[in-house]
């Protein structure tokens, strides 16, 4: 049963409206980017997160030790890498950590699949350039993944279920459920509703 990601989270009311919605996971974005929180608000939104929803915390190239902090602080229950992290640098995680982890590659062809097919990580996850473009890659290539993945890029309520049905383990959506940039509480109810129907 494919799961649902809401990454992106900032606001209080994005925590509220995940928490009435029930997404498997959320996402707080500590990478340099238009979504990027610090580590006091994503402690409060943490707190204020349903304890049964499991936040991701999203990474660009990140000091081990910060990563840590937020694991051990209880922050963050998994986390999501998106720079040019390499199974090193997963094995020095895991040497102090024992939480997922999941590693984005950006899919321009075929090749790209074979890449994050062979990644150390717990779950990959698929995405179209470096992330956070709103615009989907060519779905066609993920017939060839033979482990669990993470979809993103370009999912909003209108493909979620041809998305779903996929099979991918997970779909990680965040600019499609947003207006104007920041998150529209009706878009996050008709991507749920999507997949819930989808479910099935």
């Amino acid at each position: 049963m494919v799961k649902i990601k809401f990454c992106g989270l900032k606001r209080l009311c994005d925590i509220t409206w995940a928490n009435e919605l029930h997404p498997d996971y959320a996402g707080f974005v500590f990478a340099d980017r238009k979504r990027r929180i610090d580590d006091e608000q994503a402690a409060f939104l943490r707190r204020a997160l349903d304890p049964a929803i499991a936040a991701a915390g999203v990474f660009v190239n990140e000091d081990l030790a910060h990563i840590e902090a937020l694991v051990l602080a209880g922050t963050i229950q998994i986390v999501q890498l998106h720079g040019q992290e390499d199974d090193a640098y997963i094995a020095a995680l895991r040497q102090h950590l024992r939480v997922p982890i999941i590693k984005a590659f950006s899919i321009a062809d075929s090749a790209d699949i074979v890449r994050a097919q062979h990644s150390t990580a717990d779950y990959i996850l698929l995405d179209h350039g470096a992330g956070g473009t709103g615009k989907p890659f060519d779905w066609t290539w993920v017939s060839k993944i033979k482990r669990p993945y993470f979809l993103a890029g370009g999912l909003t309520p209108s493909n979620a279920v041809q998305a779903a049905a996929l099979q991918p383990y997970a779909l990680d959506v965040s600019s499609g459920i947003e207006t104007d940039g920041v998150k529209d509480k009706e878009k996050m109810k008709s991507f749920m509703a999507q997949i819930r129907a989808y479910r099935r």
